[in-house]
């Protein structure tokens, strides 16, 4: 890495991690992009708490909108191995951003390359690549943004229980009733995928089964964004609520054939970890700071006008360097085998490590940043540097659902204890 000058190295070398010549040249793009466009607005978006617009357009003009659209759909066709390097490289520019894009992201990734894993009968198979492709026009011909709201307030968003946003069938489409908390996106998004259960006639009772992920226009009669927003950290991806009172949304609109999102939460759990490779990258970024601070290579750093002064020198600030380049190689590591074995009907012991490394990302990035903050000392704390956004952001990963960093660890421990169907009856 070299500071803030120059072009920074990879966090993921291509030939030590073996990467396709696809996932270098993905994370390569958007590694440059992050540094040249994303790093000097970052701050703002922090400062004033609202949405990277400028960003979006800049990341339609590069094609980074359709990194998850087909190849022979005109997008870039990243995997999921290929777009989790990528999207921890923005995260090392600009938490907010890479954070929101992956919401984006997710409404192609899912409804391309994960659905190929997935059991549709030909015909659906046909109906639904027809209907998706309205989507993706969308997005590589205007720069359409998707949103994908998750979190109600409940146990839906992990997986435990149905969705509390319904859809009633109605002529033509669904009637859409319900709320989402910390929308990313909200009102900013063009489309709202929203994860709703369809109900039925003379059934009281929700079902998972039934869920639903259709794509609403963020200025569809019965839309509404609600709320301030004003939070810690990761400021500018303005999670507001949003509240969907009998919106209509036509059937084409579904981003998914009924019962789809079902199979896929069930059969390709990988797709919950993507939020993980923001905070992969800013673990990254912060020990990268850490190294150009010590160095006396950050611009500014000095405050005042004064000059960059080098304190590499001390032992105390080189062992705190050491044991931080060793926490970010074991976070590294484990990540990397995680995303790589992400595939359809994964094992036990597949399952366990990718619940282990969002873990251990999610926590490391916060410790990193912290111990940066310790072992750069206080002007490193200057608005007018990145670090104490970085802290900031960094420390919102573990509450991230579908899967905190509290779930992780129930589900660890109670998978490792148990085979499937045993009790202690």
């Amino acid at each position: 890495m070299s500071g803030a000058a120059g072009r920074d190295a990879p966090i993921f070398d291509p030939a030590a991690f073996r990467l396709t010549a696809e996932e270098a040249a993905l994370a390569a793009r958007v590694r440059e992009f992050g540094q040249a466009v994303l790093a000097p607005r970052a701050a703002r978006w922090d400062r004033e708490a609202s949405f990277p617009t400028e960003n979006y357009r800049d990341m339609h003009a590069n094609g980074l909108l359709g990194i998850g659209i087909p190849v022979a759909e005109g997008g870039l066709g990243a995997g999921f191995r290929a777009y989790c390097l990528a999207a921890a490289e923005m995260g090392r520019y600009c938490g907010a951003t890479a954070l929101t894009w992956n919401m984006h992201v997710c409404s192609t990734l899912w409804t391309g390359a994960l659905t190929e894993d997935l059991e549709m009968a030909p015909a659906l198979r046909a109906e639904h690549r027809r209907r998706r492709a309205r989507h993706y026009a969308r997005i590589l011909r205007d720069g359409a943004v998707y949103a994908q709201p998750f979190s109600e307030g409940g146990a839906a968003a992990a997986g435990g229980v149905a969705f509390g946003t319904t859809a009633r069938r109605v002529p033509g489409g669904f009637l859409v009733s319900g709320r989402k908390i910390f929308a990313s996106l909200a009102g900013h998004a063009d489309y709202y995928g929203i994860l709703c259960t369809e109900t039925h006639e003379g059934e009281a009772r929700l079902s998972r089964r039934d869920t639903l992920y259709l794509a609403v226009p963020r200025d569809a009669p019965g839309v509404s964004v609600q709320g301030e927003w004003d939070p810690l950290g990761m400021r500018g991806t303005v999670s507001r609520n949003l509240l969907f009172q009998d919106v209509f949304v036509e059937e084409e609109a579904a981003l998914m054939p009924p019962g789809l999102y079902f199979q896929a939460a069930s059969r390709w759990p990988h797709m919950f970890m993507t939020l993980s490779p923001t905070y992969m990258g800013l673990a990254q970024a912060a020990y990268d700071f850490t190294v150009a601070y010590l160095r006396g290579e950050w611009p500014n750093m000095g405050g005042g006008g004064m000059p960059p002064v080098k304190r590499r020198m001390y032992p105390t600030k080189q062992v705190a360097v050491a044991e931080m380049r060793v926490m970010l190689e074991q976070t590294k590591a484990l990540w990397f085998q995680a995303v790589g074995e992400a595939r359809a009907d994964p094992g036990k012991e597949s399952m366990l490590r990718a619940w282990a490394a969002q873990h251990t990302v999610m926590e490391n990035a916060a410790a990193l940043a912290a111990k940066a903050v310790r072992t750069c000392g206080g002007q490193a704390m200057l608005k007018s540097l990145p670090l104490e956004r970085l802290y900031r952001d960094a420390r919102c990963g573990s509450l991230m659902l579908p899967w905190t960093a509290e779930l992780c660890i129930d589900r660890i421990g109670r998978e490792a204890l148990y085979e499937k169907g045993e009790t202690d009856d």
